[in-house]
């Protein structure tokens, strides 16, 4: 039996908002995109209910919207803090109680290209396997590998440490 729209919204806008929110960097956009793609899918419900995941083919709805979205409008790489995803919606308890590198994780995120940042999210965020991936980028899996190759590369290089021998030069002019 096909769920109601109603009913479908009404169980899958928060995750969507909260993907949408990481994916854009940009809790307005988010809801843009979000609304967007619902609105469209309220249209054609009738055959999107009738898939077997209407969530994942909404989710693949909300990924395009984002992609395609700087066609219309060109969107800025705002920095996504931990308070705004608390506020669209509570995370899951963290365990790990590194708050503040996980806002620096998502600030140097949303520096990353579109496509990184999206393959980035759909695989440590979404839990996607390259296949997935390349399902929802509509690209081949190499391409995949190579975004998030690139994108975890970038990562390493802004979070490296300063060289060693910068802190001997601070040292030494201090003693």
């Amino acid at each position: 039996m096909t769920p109601s729209f109603d009913d479908f919204v009404a169980a899958q806008v928060t995750p969507l908002l909260r993907y949408a929110t990481v994916l854009t960097c940009d809790p307005y956009l988010a809801q843009d995109v979000v609304q967007e793609v619902l609105l469209r899918a309220q249209q054609r419900w009738d055959r999107i209910g009738a898939v077997d995941l209407p969530a994942a083919y909404v989710k693949r709805m909300v990924t395009n919207e984002y992609l395609s979205w700087r066609r219309r409008r060109e969107a800025k790489n705002v920095a996504l803090s931990t308070a705004t995803l608390e506020h669209i919606s509570p995370a899951v308890p963290d365990t790990s109680h590194h708050y503040d590198e996980r806002e620096a994780m998502l600030q140097r995120i949303a520096q990353l290209p579109r496509k990184q940042r999206a393959a980035i999210v759909l695989r440590y965020y979404e839990h996607y396997t390259d296949s997935e991936i390349a399902r929802e980028l509509g690209c081949a899996e190499g391409t995949v590998r190579s975004h998030i190759s690139r994108a975890l590369a970038t990562l390493r290089l802004e979070h490296s440490p300063e060289p060693a021998a910068a802190g001997l030069r601070v040292r030494e002019g201090l003693s």
